[in-house]
């Protein structure tokens, strides 16, 4: 099974951007824990003031979206949902590099 990776870059409600980080470095905390999540980066954009970006390596697409299913993250998106303005997401194949283990 290949690694699954995600790069999102979500636009933001006026305002809302600082809610949304704090909701998104919610769930990263929420999986620390998570051995099959590798990867949990959220940044913002000194340049766009209401999107965010997010970055994830997962042990495989089926443990990406059985993260999903929990149900500590689904309160998190739900909270989420009305701040967002916008995304698009770009689905990738990690293969390695500085943070990610070698397979």
């Amino acid at each position: 099974m290949s690694r699954f990776g995600l790069f999102g870059k979500i636009s933001t409600q006026p305002g809302q951007c600082d809610a949304l980080v704090d909701i998104l470095l919610q769930a990263a905390a929420s999986l620390r824990d998570d051995p099959e999540c590798e990867l949990y980066i959220v940044s913002t954009s000194p340049t766009e003031p209401n999107v965010i970006y997010v970055t994830e390596a997962w042990s495989s697409q089926a443990a990406h979206e059985a993260s999903l299913a929990r149900e500590d993250v689904r309160v998190l998106i739900q909270r989420g949902m009305p701040l967002m303005a916008g995304g698009e997401r770009t689905e990738l194949m990690p293969l390695g590099g500085k943070g990610l283990a070698a397979d």
